[in-house]
C-alpha cells in the first residue's frame, strides 16, 4: 500500500520560531510554495499539521491562512479547510479590471514623491529581468519592479490592496510567461512607465500603465478560452 505523501513535506523550517514572528513566517513560507508549485492548485492545507510543523499554536496559523486567502492563493472550502486556489479562476477578468482601478490610482499617488532611490530599484529590476532566464523569477522581479513605481503612495490600504493583486498575478506569471510570449513586450512597457514616472509625467505614466495591464488582461482572455476549449 503506498504511503500518501505530506503535501507540506517541501516546506523546510530551520529551528524554532518565535511566536512574535509565526504568523509572518507562516505566510511567507506558505506563499513560497504556492508561488513555486510545491502545492499545487487544490491542495489541502491543514491547520494542525501546519501548527506541528511549525511549533507553533493555531492562531498564528488561521492568521497565516487568513491573509494567504485575501491574497487569492488559498481558498476556504467546507469539509476540507484550506485549499491552493486555481492559478486564474473565471472572475480574473474583473479582478484585472479592479486591479487597474487601484494601480492607477497608486500610481498617481506615488509618482510625484518617488525619490532617485525608488527609481532606481525599478531599473534595477527592469535590468535583472532582461538578465534573468528563470521564468518563476521574472514573475517575482515583476511584482517588486511595479512596487517600486507604488510604494510612495502614502494610502496604506490601497498599497495592501495592490500588493494582493500583485502576489496573485505573479503566481500565474510563473507559469505561464513563457507561453504568453510577453517578455519583450513587457520590458518595453516597464521602460516607458520608469520614463515617464522619472519625469512626472503623472497622465501619461497612469496612461502607459492601463496600456500594459490590457496585455495581461488580453492573455488571460487568451488562457480562459484555451482552457474552455479543452473541457469536455
Amino acid at each position: 500500500m503506498a504511503v500518501k505523501r505530506n503535501p507540506l513535506s517541501s516546506i523546510e523550517v530551520h529551528g524554532p520560531v518565535a511566536a512574535h514572528q509565526a504568523r509572518a513566517v507562516i505566510e511567507e513560507s506558505l506563499r513560497n510554495a504556492i508561488l513555486d508549485g510545491r502545492l499545487p492548485c487544490g491542495t489541502a492545507i491543514r491547520q494542525e499539521a501546519l501548527a506541528a510543523l511549525f511549533g507553533v499554536s493555531r492562531m498564528p496559523v488561521r492568521e497565516a491562512l487568513r491573509q494567504l486567502e485575501s491574497q487569492g492563493l488559498l481558498h476556504v472550502v467546507q469539509y476540507k479547510g484550506a485549499v491552493v486556489a486555481p492559478l486564474i479562476e473565471d472572475n480574473s477578468l474583473e479582478s484585472y479590471e479592479l486591479r487597474l482601478l487601484l494601480e492607477a490610482e497608486a500610481l498617481r499617488q506615488s509618482v510625484p514623491l518617488l525619490d532617485e532611490q525608488d527609481l532606481a530599484s525599478a531599473s534595477g529590476y527592469i535590468e535583472a529581468m532582461e538578465a534573468e532566464t528563470d521564468m518563476s523569477k521574472v514573475g517575482t522581479l515583476n511584482r517588486l519592479f511595479h512596487q517600486a513605481l507604488y510604494n510612495k503612495a502614502p494610502n496604506k490600504k490601497l498599497l495592501a490592496l495592490v500588493d494582493a493583486g500583485l502576489i496573485e498575478e505573479e503566481r500565474f506569471l510563473r507559469f505561464n510567461l513563457e507561453q504568453m510570449n510577453l517578455g519583450s513586450l513587457a520590458q518595453d512597457d516597464h521602460r516607458t512607465l520608469l520614463r515617464l514616472a522619472r519625469a512626472k509625467e503623472v497622465d501619461a505614466c497612469v496612461a502607459e500603465l492601463g496600456l500594459h495591464l490590457q496585455r495581461a488582461v488580453n492573455a488571460i482572455t487568451h488562457y480562459l478560452d484555451r482552457r474552455k476549449t479543452k473541457q469536455p
